[in-house]
Protein backbone atom coordinates (compact mmCIF):
# COMPACT_ATOMS: atom_id res chain seq x y z
CA UNK A 1 0.00 0.00 0.00
CA UNK A 2 1.42 3.55 -0.80
CA UNK A 3 2.82 5.50 1.97
CA UNK A 4 0.65 9.00 1.58
CA UNK A 5 2.48 10.77 4.12
CA UNK A 6 4.97 13.64 3.37
CA UNK A 7 8.62 13.05 3.11
CA UNK A 8 9.80 14.76 6.07
CA UNK A 9 7.09 12.66 8.27
CA UNK A 10 8.37 9.17 6.51
CA UNK A 11 12.08 10.55 7.15
CA UNK A 12 11.08 11.06 11.16
CA UNK A 13 8.39 7.81 11.81
CA UNK A 14 9.46 5.72 8.56
CA UNK A 15 10.11 2.15 9.09
CA UNK A 16 9.91 -0.74 11.62
CA UNK A 17 11.86 -1.67 14.80
CA UNK A 18 12.76 -5.60 14.59
CA UNK A 19 10.67 -7.64 17.07
CA UNK A 20 12.20 -10.74 17.26
CA UNK A 21 13.41 -13.94 19.24
CA UNK A 22 17.48 -13.18 20.29
CA UNK A 23 18.33 -10.36 23.39
CA UNK A 24 21.53 -8.94 23.04
CA UNK A 25 24.01 -10.09 25.44
CA UNK A 26 25.96 -6.68 25.83
CA UNK A 27 23.12 -4.26 27.59
CA UNK A 28 22.58 -1.22 23.77
CA UNK A 29 23.11 2.18 24.43
CA UNK A 30 19.65 3.40 24.68
CA UNK A 31 20.60 7.41 23.63
CA UNK A 32 17.10 8.17 24.46
CA UNK A 33 16.32 11.39 26.25
CA UNK A 34 12.48 11.03 26.27
CA UNK A 35 10.09 7.73 26.30
CA UNK A 36 7.02 7.08 24.46
CA UNK A 37 3.70 5.20 26.67
CA UNK A 38 0.79 3.06 25.22
CA UNK A 39 -1.75 5.32 27.06
CA UNK A 40 -2.07 8.56 29.27
CA UNK A 41 -3.03 6.65 32.35
CA UNK A 42 0.39 4.60 31.90
CA UNK A 43 2.27 8.16 31.00
CA UNK A 44 0.52 9.56 33.94
CA UNK A 45 1.77 6.01 36.42
CA UNK A 46 5.64 6.68 35.10
CA UNK A 47 5.11 10.60 36.05
CA UNK A 48 4.00 9.87 39.22
CA UNK A 49 5.88 6.60 40.23
CA UNK A 50 2.84 4.75 41.00
CA UNK A 51 4.70 2.16 38.26
CA UNK A 52 8.78 1.83 37.63
CA UNK A 53 8.84 3.07 33.83
CA UNK A 54 11.40 5.53 31.57
CA UNK A 55 10.12 8.97 30.99
CA UNK A 56 13.15 11.44 30.76
CA UNK A 57 16.99 10.75 31.17
CA UNK A 58 17.43 12.76 34.08
CA UNK A 59 15.42 10.82 36.11
CA UNK A 60 16.45 7.06 34.55
CA UNK A 61 17.54 5.73 31.67
CA UNK A 62 17.83 1.73 30.74
CA UNK A 63 22.04 1.79 30.30
CA UNK A 64 22.70 3.55 33.33
CA UNK A 65 19.84 1.79 35.27
CA UNK A 66 21.67 -1.83 34.20
CA UNK A 67 24.90 -0.47 35.43
CA UNK A 68 23.41 0.43 38.65
CA UNK A 69 21.89 -2.63 39.16
CA UNK A 70 25.68 -4.58 39.11
CA UNK A 71 26.80 -1.86 40.69
CA UNK A 72 24.82 -2.87 43.81
CA UNK A 73 25.69 -6.48 43.37
CA UNK A 74 29.44 -5.90 43.83
CA UNK A 75 28.58 -3.64 46.72
CA UNK A 76 26.69 -5.95 48.60
CA UNK A 77 24.23 -3.46 48.69
CA UNK A 78 19.96 -2.69 48.10
CA UNK A 79 20.21 -0.06 45.47
CA UNK A 80 23.33 1.98 43.98
CA UNK A 81 23.08 5.17 41.94
CA UNK A 82 25.52 6.07 39.13
CA UNK A 83 26.85 9.63 38.91
CA UNK A 84 28.48 12.29 36.48
CA UNK A 85 31.84 11.99 38.04
CA UNK A 86 32.98 10.74 41.83
CA UNK A 87 32.93 14.51 43.37
CA UNK A 88 29.29 14.65 41.76
CA UNK A 89 28.46 11.18 44.29
CA UNK A 90 30.20 12.56 47.18
CA UNK A 91 28.67 15.92 47.33
CA UNK A 92 25.25 14.52 46.59
CA UNK A 93 25.87 12.12 49.32
CA UNK A 94 27.11 14.42 52.35
CA UNK A 95 24.49 17.63 50.67
CA UNK A 96 21.56 15.13 51.51
CA UNK A 97 22.83 13.99 54.62
CA UNK A 98 23.52 16.89 56.21
CA UNK A 99 21.71 19.94 57.48
CA UNK A 100 22.37 23.26 59.22
CA UNK A 101 23.06 22.53 62.94
CA UNK A 102 24.59 18.90 62.37
CA UNK A 103 28.46 17.68 62.70
CA UNK A 104 30.82 16.00 60.17
CA UNK A 105 33.56 14.02 61.74
CA UNK A 106 36.24 13.34 58.38
CA UNK A 107 39.58 11.79 58.32
CA UNK A 108 42.59 13.76 58.04
CA UNK A 109 43.55 11.81 55.27
CA UNK A 110 41.19 13.30 52.49
CA UNK A 111 41.21 13.54 48.88
CA UNK A 112 41.87 16.89 48.00
CA UNK A 113 38.56 17.67 45.99
CA UNK A 114 36.66 16.25 48.98
CA UNK A 115 38.47 18.81 51.61
CA UNK A 116 37.87 21.78 49.01
CA UNK A 117 34.33 20.92 49.06
CA UNK A 118 34.05 20.29 52.54
CA UNK A 119 35.34 23.52 53.19
CA UNK A 120 33.78 25.66 50.65
CA UNK A 121 30.25 24.22 50.91
CA UNK A 122 29.81 21.94 53.16
CA UNK A 123 31.18 24.63 56.14
CA UNK A 124 29.05 27.03 54.85
CA UNK A 125 25.51 25.77 55.22
CA UNK A 126 26.04 25.80 59.03
CA UNK A 127 27.20 22.21 59.65
CA UNK A 128 30.31 21.68 62.34
CA UNK A 129 33.34 20.34 60.87
CA UNK A 130 36.12 18.25 62.87
CA UNK A 131 38.70 16.12 61.37
CA UNK A 132 40.77 13.09 62.74
CA UNK A 133 43.26 10.85 62.15
CA UNK A 134 41.95 7.66 60.54
CA UNK A 135 44.53 5.31 62.38
CA UNK A 136 43.61 7.15 65.97
CA UNK A 137 40.50 5.31 66.95
CA UNK A 138 40.17 7.27 69.98
CA UNK A 139 39.60 10.55 68.22
CA UNK A 140 36.61 9.13 66.74
CA UNK A 141 35.13 8.42 70.12
CA UNK A 142 32.82 11.24 69.55
CA UNK A 143 29.24 11.70 67.99
CA UNK A 144 28.87 13.06 64.69
CA UNK A 145 26.09 13.14 62.49
CA UNK A 146 28.00 11.72 59.68
CA UNK A 147 31.53 10.11 59.95
CA UNK A 148 33.36 10.52 56.86
CA UNK A 149 36.42 7.99 55.47
CA UNK A 150 38.30 6.54 52.80
CA UNK A 151 39.22 3.24 53.01
CA UNK A 152 42.77 3.76 51.82
CA UNK A 153 43.40 7.20 51.64
CA UNK A 154 45.44 8.84 48.93
CA UNK A 155 48.09 9.04 48.92
CA UNK A 156 50.12 7.60 51.41
CA UNK A 157 47.00 4.87 51.81
CA UNK A 158 46.52 4.42 55.42
CA UNK A 159 43.98 1.52 56.18
CA UNK A 160 40.71 2.58 58.27
CA UNK A 161 39.53 -0.31 60.47
CA UNK A 162 36.05 0.15 59.00
CA UNK A 163 34.86 -2.35 61.83
CA UNK A 164 36.08 -0.22 64.62
CA UNK A 165 35.09 3.09 63.14
CA UNK A 166 31.55 1.78 62.72
CA UNK A 167 31.35 0.78 66.31
CA UNK A 168 31.98 4.36 67.40
CA UNK A 169 29.12 5.84 65.14
CA UNK A 170 26.44 5.21 67.20
CA UNK A 171 23.23 7.03 66.09
CA UNK A 172 25.10 8.68 63.19
CA UNK A 173 26.12 7.65 59.66
CA UNK A 174 29.14 6.41 58.90
CA UNK A 175 30.09 6.99 54.60
CA UNK A 176 33.04 5.46 53.34
CA UNK A 177 34.98 7.01 49.74
CA UNK A 178 36.22 2.90 48.53
CA UNK A 179 37.88 4.47 45.61
CA UNK A 180 41.16 3.09 45.89
CA UNK A 181 40.26 -0.65 47.34
CA UNK A 182 37.15 -1.26 44.75
CA UNK A 183 34.50 -3.54 45.85
CA UNK A 184 36.98 -6.60 44.67
CA UNK A 185 39.43 -6.04 47.39
CA UNK A 186 36.64 -4.47 50.42
CA UNK A 187 32.95 -4.06 50.46
CA UNK A 188 32.69 -1.94 53.28
CA UNK A 189 29.04 -2.05 53.92
CA UNK A 190 29.60 -5.54 55.35
CA UNK A 191 31.83 -3.83 58.00
CA UNK A 192 28.98 -0.93 59.07
CA UNK A 193 29.34 1.68 56.96
CA UNK A 194 25.67 3.24 55.82
CA UNK A 195 26.83 4.87 52.21
CA UNK A 196 29.88 3.72 49.89
CA UNK A 197 31.08 6.14 47.41
CA UNK A 198 33.30 5.41 44.33
CA UNK A 199 34.97 7.29 41.79
CA UNK A 200 33.54 4.65 39.41
CA UNK A 201 36.61 6.79 37.06
CA UNK A 202 39.11 4.76 38.66
CA UNK A 203 39.42 0.94 39.03
CA UNK A 204 35.87 0.70 37.96
CA UNK A 205 36.05 1.41 34.85
CA UNK A 206 39.92 0.96 34.56
CA UNK A 207 40.60 2.25 31.05
CA UNK A 208 41.72 6.01 32.05
CA UNK A 209 38.30 6.29 29.56
CA UNK A 210 35.26 7.43 31.73
CA UNK A 211 34.10 10.07 34.08
CA UNK A 212 31.50 8.70 36.43
CA UNK A 213 30.96 7.82 40.08
CA UNK A 214 28.09 5.89 42.25
CA UNK A 215 26.70 5.71 45.31
CA UNK A 216 25.77 2.18 46.99
CA UNK A 217 23.41 1.90 50.47
CA UNK A 218 20.24 0.74 51.86
CA UNK A 219 17.17 1.66 49.29
CA UNK A 220 16.14 4.38 51.87
CA UNK A 221 19.13 6.65 51.84
CA UNK A 222 19.52 5.96 48.24
CA UNK A 223 16.29 7.24 47.63
CA UNK A 224 16.65 10.22 49.00
CA UNK A 225 20.22 10.96 47.22
CA UNK A 226 18.33 10.27 44.03
CA UNK A 227 16.18 12.51 45.01
CA UNK A 228 18.83 15.07 45.11
CA UNK A 229 20.59 14.23 41.80
CA UNK A 230 16.77 14.88 39.94
CA UNK A 231 16.83 18.25 40.72
CA UNK A 232 20.48 18.94 40.20
CA UNK A 233 20.71 16.69 37.55
CA UNK A 234 24.17 14.95 38.31
CA UNK A 235 23.09 12.01 36.01
CA UNK A 236 25.48 9.58 33.58
CA UNK A 237 25.07 9.56 30.31
CA UNK A 238 24.13 6.53 28.48
CA UNK A 239 27.53 5.64 26.66
CA UNK A 240 29.89 6.03 29.47
CA UNK A 241 27.47 3.78 31.53
CA UNK A 242 28.06 1.74 29.03
CA UNK A 243 31.63 1.92 28.94
CA UNK A 244 31.60 1.69 32.54
CA UNK A 245 30.02 -1.83 32.32
CA UNK A 246 32.02 -3.06 30.03
CA UNK A 247 34.80 -2.28 32.57
CA UNK A 248 33.31 -3.76 35.29
CA UNK A 249 33.08 -7.32 33.41
CA UNK A 250 37.61 -7.46 34.45
CA UNK A 251 38.00 -5.81 37.42
CA UNK A 252 38.59 -8.75 39.47
CA UNK A 253 40.71 -9.91 36.14
CA UNK A 254 42.50 -6.18 36.25
CA UNK A 255 42.79 -5.77 40.17
CA UNK A 256 44.65 -9.72 40.58
CA UNK A 257 47.55 -8.61 38.30
CA UNK A 258 47.50 -4.96 39.47
CA UNK A 259 47.90 -5.94 42.87
CA UNK A 260 50.42 -8.77 42.30
CA UNK A 261 52.50 -5.93 40.16
CA UNK A 262 52.41 -3.35 43.15
CA UNK A 263 53.96 -5.82 45.58
CA UNK A 264 56.67 -6.73 43.40
CA UNK A 265 57.31 -3.54 42.35
CA UNK A 266 56.69 -2.09 46.45
CA UNK A 267 59.27 -5.15 47.43
CA UNK A 268 61.96 -3.59 44.98
CA UNK A 269 61.17 -0.40 45.94
CA UNK A 270 61.74 -1.18 49.51
CA UNK A 271 65.17 -2.64 49.08
CA UNK A 272 66.15 0.57 47.24
CA UNK A 273 68.90 2.39 48.66
CA UNK A 274 67.82 5.58 47.59
CA UNK A 275 64.13 4.95 48.37
CA UNK A 276 63.08 6.32 52.32
CA UNK A 277 60.22 4.65 52.43
CA UNK A 278 57.59 2.63 50.76
CA UNK A 279 53.85 2.68 51.70
CA UNK A 280 51.97 -0.39 50.63
CA UNK A 281 49.85 -2.78 52.81
CA UNK A 282 50.96 -5.60 50.80
CA UNK A 283 54.34 -5.34 52.21
CA UNK A 284 55.45 -7.91 55.49
CA UNK A 285 56.75 -4.48 57.17
CA UNK A 286 54.16 -2.65 57.31
CA UNK A 287 52.33 -1.37 60.28
CA UNK A 288 49.28 -2.02 58.82
CA UNK A 289 49.78 -5.80 57.25
CA UNK A 290 47.57 -7.41 59.95
CA UNK A 291 44.67 -5.09 59.28
CA UNK A 292 45.00 -5.41 55.42
CA UNK A 293 44.91 -8.98 55.98
CA UNK A 294 41.75 -8.83 57.65
CA UNK A 295 40.00 -6.01 55.79
CA UNK A 296 41.20 -6.54 52.39
CA UNK A 297 40.46 -9.27 49.80
CA UNK A 298 44.43 -8.57 48.19
CA UNK A 299 46.80 -5.46 48.85
CA UNK A 300 45.53 -3.74 45.35
CA UNK A 301 47.31 -1.66 42.74
CA UNK A 302 48.11 1.90 44.75
CA UNK A 303 51.30 2.26 46.27
CA UNK A 304 53.57 5.84 47.37
CA UNK A 305 57.11 6.03 47.84
CA UNK A 306 59.39 8.73 49.31
CA UNK A 307 62.46 9.32 47.21
CA UNK A 308 65.68 10.68 49.65
CA UNK A 309 66.37 14.15 48.07
CA UNK A 310 63.21 15.54 48.43
CA UNK A 311 61.07 17.34 46.06
CA UNK A 312 64.34 18.04 43.28
CA UNK A 313 64.92 14.25 43.32
CA UNK A 314 60.99 13.42 43.49
CA UNK A 315 60.66 15.25 40.21
CA UNK A 316 63.90 13.42 38.51
CA UNK A 317 62.72 10.43 39.14
CA UNK A 318 59.58 11.39 37.35
CA UNK A 319 61.37 12.53 34.35
CA UNK A 320 63.51 9.61 34.52
CA UNK A 321 60.07 7.11 33.66
CA UNK A 322 59.76 5.83 30.74
CA UNK A 323 57.14 3.54 30.48
CA UNK A 324 54.41 4.72 33.31
CA UNK A 325 53.51 8.00 32.90
CA UNK A 326 53.33 11.36 34.32
CA UNK A 327 49.78 11.61 34.78
CA UNK A 328 47.16 12.35 37.73
CA UNK A 329 44.18 9.90 37.70
CA UNK A 330 44.35 5.89 39.18
CA UNK A 331 43.17 2.36 38.80
CA UNK A 332 43.99 1.87 34.56
CA UNK A 333 45.52 -0.68 32.76
CA UNK A 334 48.55 1.86 32.12
CA UNK A 335 50.88 2.56 35.08
CA UNK A 336 50.90 6.40 35.94
CA UNK A 337 52.62 8.42 38.73
CA UNK A 338 52.41 12.01 39.81
CA UNK A 339 53.69 14.04 43.10
CA UNK A 340 50.57 14.61 45.20
CA UNK A 341 52.03 18.00 47.43
CA UNK A 342 52.01 19.62 43.35
CA UNK A 343 48.92 17.76 41.95
CA UNK A 344 46.20 16.20 44.09
CA UNK A 345 46.79 18.03 47.45
CA UNK A 346 47.70 21.00 46.03
CA UNK A 347 45.20 21.89 48.18
CA UNK A 348 46.39 21.73 51.27
CA UNK A 349 48.98 23.82 53.41
CA UNK A 350 52.42 22.49 54.55
CA UNK A 351 50.87 22.19 57.93
CA UNK A 352 47.83 19.72 56.37
CA UNK A 353 49.87 17.78 54.29
CA UNK A 354 52.62 17.12 57.32
CA UNK A 355 49.38 16.18 59.35
CA UNK A 356 48.04 13.61 56.12
CA UNK A 357 51.53 12.39 55.48
CA UNK A 358 52.22 13.76 52.82
CA UNK A 359 56.05 14.82 51.80
CA UNK A 360 58.01 16.78 49.07
CA UNK A 361 59.46 13.41 47.93
CA UNK A 362 56.80 10.95 48.17
CA UNK A 363 55.53 9.76 44.79
CA UNK A 364 51.83 8.01 44.07
CA UNK A 365 52.15 5.15 41.86
CA UNK A 366 48.50 3.92 40.57
CA UNK A 367 50.58 0.16 39.08
CA UNK A 368 48.63 -0.94 35.82
CA UNK A 369 48.50 -4.36 34.18
CA UNK A 370 51.67 -4.46 32.34
CA UNK A 371 54.39 -7.55 32.87
CA UNK A 372 55.23 -7.19 36.25
CA UNK A 373 59.07 -7.32 35.40
CA UNK A 374 58.89 -3.94 32.92
CA UNK A 375 57.05 -2.20 35.78
CA UNK A 376 60.27 -2.81 38.32
CA UNK A 377 62.72 -2.26 35.41
CA UNK A 378 61.07 1.81 34.54
CA UNK A 379 61.54 2.31 37.89
CA UNK A 380 65.49 0.70 38.68
CA UNK A 381 65.88 2.62 35.04
CA UNK A 382 64.73 6.12 36.69
CA UNK A 383 65.95 5.83 39.95
CA UNK A 384 69.01 5.06 38.80
CA UNK A 385 69.69 8.49 37.40
CA UNK A 386 69.84 9.86 41.49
Amino acid sequence: MKDDRGISTRAIHGGERPKAPGEPVNMPIVASTTFAFESAAQFGRVMSEEEYGFLYARLRNPTVEEVGSALADLEGSDAALPFSSGMAAISATLLTLLEPGDSLLCANQLYGSTYSLVETHVRRLGIEITYADVTDLAAWERPATVRYVETLANPGFPLADLDALAATKGDGLLVVDNTFASPVLCRPLEHGADVVCESATKYLNGHHDVTAGVVAGGAEVIGRIRAYQVDTGGILDPFPAYLLRRGLKTLALRLERQSRNALELARFLADHPRVAGVHYVGLETSPQHDLALRMLDDSGGMLAFEVDGGRDAGERVLDGLRLAARATSLGGVETVVHHPASTSHRQFSAEQLAAAGISEGMLRVSVGCEDGIDVVRDFERALADL
